[in-house]
């Protein structure tokens, strides 16, 4: 969903020295008119959405979801892609893409462009300027659009909503991120070396150091390795006392992340946000709601190096292969892992 930010809003005027008389009560954000302010003041109210029926994304006027639904009905459509736009001039921006032609270039490293804004926001990355500055915290952005997505930090805006299980996201990536990991059983990344799948290519990436055994991550007091960051983040606490623990307020039990901690706390407020596709069940954590979809299909990923039976969980390939091993008679035990 792309929410178009108001002419009269501080973020795309970074410079100016107009004055602004009408704050927001809710994020004191200023506009020079009030009918901005009154725009904006929508954005949190939960009532005041205009939803998409085909697609749900929300808007914050009549006007941009209008604008938004020449997306469903094709009206802008690029005939050597069939990629659809809002407007017209967002269609012949982007059939410049399908053509070699790219007029404007960089100075300092050579690469081109079709059109002169896309220069001028890479020229950034060269010069370093960063022109859009938050009001609130002070923090700078090299684009208006990193600089209007951050301000959600501020607003607490979550403006796309899981239509599975009402989640809610500042970015519409985040969303698609959630519904390919939480609500989908597909697995299109495999491992080369075992056949293993896996949702995401990061997934896929941190299985792999098992079998390479890569470990990138060093500690800088001692020369243990880690494959991944949140184990090397951990060691730093217990080793070295670097870092800060994350207590919960009921049971005392401590973290490494908050965010294991805000996941821990599910289980005493009794929330479970994730919910099952296939059926009714509600689980406090992704991992939980991962572990129950294997119930709903029928692929197995773990086998029996023994036998070559295959398990739909580790723990179950683990709790048979002790049973294989000493059926078999083996004298020595393996390492399972």
């Amino acid at each position: 969903m792309e929410i178009k930010t108001q002419a009269n809003d501080i973020t795309q005027h970074p410079r100016d020295d107009k004055p602004r008389p009408y704050v927001c009560t809710v994020c004191d954000k200023r506009f020079t008119l009030k009918g901005s302010l009154n725009v904006h003041s929508r954005r949190h109210t939960e009532d005041n959405w205009y939803s998409c029926t085909q697609c749900e994304k929300r808007f914050h006027s009549q006007s941009s979801l209008s604008s938004h639904t020449n997306v469903h009905s094709s009206k802008y459509k690029c005939t050597e892609c069939g990629k659809c736009f809002q407007r017209s001039e967002g269609l012949m921006k982007h059939k410049l893409s399908h053509s070699e032609e790219r007029p404007f270039e960089c100075s300092v490293c050579g690469k081109r462009f079709t059109q002169s804004s896309n220069l001028a926001v890479h020229s950034r990355i060269h010069s370093g300027e960063k022109p859009y500055k938050c009001h609130v915290c002070g923090k700078a952005f090299s684009q208006s659009t990193n600089l209007n997505t951050h301000m959600r930090v501020h607003t607490e805006e979550r403006p796309y909503k899981c239509s599975l299980c009402n989640k809610c996201f500042s970015q519409s990536s985040n969303l698609q991120k959630h519904q390919r990991h939480i609500h989908s059983n597909r697995r299109p990344y495999q491992c080369p070396y075992c056949g293993m799948q896996f949702k995401t290519s990061d997934h896929l990436k941190r299985h792999v150091r098992v079998h390479t055994d890569a470990k990138p991550y060093s500690c800088r007091h001692c020369s243990d390795r880690f494959r991944r960051h949140d184990l090397l983040k951990r060691h730093l606490l217990k080793s070295h006392n670097e870092g800060t623990w994350f207590t919960c307020d009921v049971c005392e039990k401590k973290f490494a992340a908050r965010r294991e901690l805000k996941l821990h706390s599910f289980q005493h407020e009794g929330v479970k946000p994730y919910v099952c596709s296939e059926c009714p069940k509600r689980f406090c954590t992704a991992s939980q709601l991962n572990v129950h979809h294997l119930v709903h299909s029928a692929y197995k990923q773990f086998c029996c190096i023994l036998c070559c039976k295959y398990f739909k969980q580790k723990r179950s390939v683990k709790s048979h292969f002790k049973k294989c091993f000493n059926k078999l008679g083996f004298s020595h035990p393996f390492l399972l892992v």
